[in-house]
C-alpha cells in the first residue's frame, strides 16, 4: 500500500516533535491547535492546510521546506519510517487466508471489520 501525503506529513512532524522531547501539549498551544487536531494529523488522519502546517512548523521551530524535503524523501523512497515501537506484528506477518480462501495483504483482513456468528447459530446457519 502507497504512503499517503497525509501520513508522511504526520509521520515527519511527530519525529520532529519526539526527537525535540516535546509532548503534543506543548506544541498544540504554541500552534494554536486543538490536542485532539495535531493528533489526528501526526497519525496521518487528518489533512492540514498550508496555514495549519505553517503553524505547526513555526511552533516546532524548523522550516517548513525542511517538512516537506523529509517528506519528499519518504514519498520517494515509497518508505514509511515509523518507529520499531509504532511498528505492528501485521507489517511483519505472513499473507493471511480468510475462512472462504482469499489471500489478503499482512493485517488487512484483520483490519476489516466482521460480523461475528455465536458458534450455535453458526452452526444452525450451516445445517439450513
Amino acid at each position: 500500500m502507497a504512503l499517503l501525503l497525509r501520513e508522511a506529513l504526520g509521520d515527519s512532524l511527530r519525529r520532529t516533535r519526539v526527537s525535540q522531547s516535546r509532548t503534543l501539549r506543548e506544541v498544540s498551544s504554541s500552534a494554536r491547535v486543538s490536542l485532539g487536531y495535531l493528533s489526528e494529523i501526526e497519525r496521518g488522519r487528518k489533512e492540514a492546510s498550508s496555514e495549519l502546517l505553517a503553524a505547526i512548523c513555526d511552533a516546532l521551530e524548523v522550516p517548513l521546506s525542511d517538512v516537506l524535503f523529509d517528506v519528499s524523501g519518504l514519498l520517494a523512497d515509497g518508505l514509511d519510517r515509523r518507529t520499531d515501537m509504532e511498528t505492528t506484528a501485521a507489517d511483519t506477518a505472513p499473507a493471511e487466508r480468510s475462512d472462504d480462501g482469499v489471500t489478503a495483504e499482512p493485517g488487512l483482513l484483520a483490519q476489516e471489520p466482521r460480523m461475528v456468528i455465536p458458534a450455535p447459530a453458526a452452526q444452525a446457519l450451516a445445517a439450513a
